[in-house]
């Protein structure tokens, strides 16, 4: 090591940073890359699990900080997560379930209800039934939510925002298109709030990965995660970008 804040042996993890697309270094073994991009790897996780948190479980984090940053809490009413089958709504879930949030979960896989259940999701709402065309103004029904999805989900999430209630928006699965009026900013004052984990600043992710390492069930953290080597990403591919893919997939490439 050439820095001082990381010394020969040090466990570290790296997220982010256009790392494997900007720059090489996706599924390496080893790989020679700058300190600013590191943080330490928190004693109570192992690369492993820390791994299957990786870029979603941290994302999934600041947007819970974000909500909590935002003053809402578990008595203001339901969280809504979107997308919730994959990486980010999964591990979301969990965490809002955790610190006592009533967690409604929206998902196009009945199929995925009990592994949803298990991590804390109260009640379900179907895909079909947040895409539909939204009115400037629905009826208030969430005091926050985590959005996955993007595009006309999104709107209709920010429709159906309760007065002064955040929603964290970290995907764009369903479009990067925002089709909205100004309505729910100016007469809710509701809260949009972007989530970019890829350059969030180090003191930020330290935070994140600290929380995570303190308070998530490693139990349920487990569940998230299939393990498959190195010679079964490219059929994994096509999997996830079909939707087929739950949780969280860490890719051993020693195997």
């Amino acid at each position: 090591s050439d820095s001082e804040t990381f010394l020969p042996g040090d466990p570290v993890i790296l997220t982010g940073w256009s790392v494997g697309e900007r720059y090489w270094g996706g599924f390496t073994q080893r790989q020679r890359t700058h300190a600013d991009w590191l943080v330490h790897l928190p004693a109570a996780l192992d690369a492993r699990d820390a791994m299957g948190l990786g870029t979603a479980g941290l994302t999934a984090m600041l947007c819970v900080m974000a909500i909590e940053e935002g003053g809402v809490r578990p008595e203001d009413g339901p969280i809504v997560v979107t997308g919730a089958a994959g990486g980010v709504g999964s591990v979301a879930v969990a965490l809002l379930a955790g610190r006592g949030y009533d967690v409604t979960a929206v998902t196009g896989r009945a199929d995925t209800y009990d592994y949803l259940r298990q991590l804390g999701a109260n009640s379900f709402l179907s895909r079909r039934a947040m895409t539909d065309k939204a009115k400037p103004l629905e009826t208030e029904t969430w005091a926050a939510a985590v959005d996955t999805v993007g595009s006309t989900m999104l709107t209709k999430v920010l429709a159906q925002t309760r007065y002064r209630g955040v929603v964290a928006a970290c995907g764009l699965a369903g479009g990067a298109s925002l089709q909205a009026t100004v309505m729910p900013f100016i007469l809710r004052g509701v809260r949009l709030q972007g989530i970019d984990s890829v350059m969030a600043p180090v003191t930020l992710r330290k935070r994140a990965w600290e929380q995570l390492a303190s308070e998530l069930d490693f139990t349920l953290l487990h569940t998230m995660m299939t393990e498959v080597g190195l010679s079964g990403v490219l059929a994994l591919a096509p999997k996830i970008l079909a939707g087929q893919v739950r949780g969280r997939v860490v890719v051993n490439t020693h195997i």
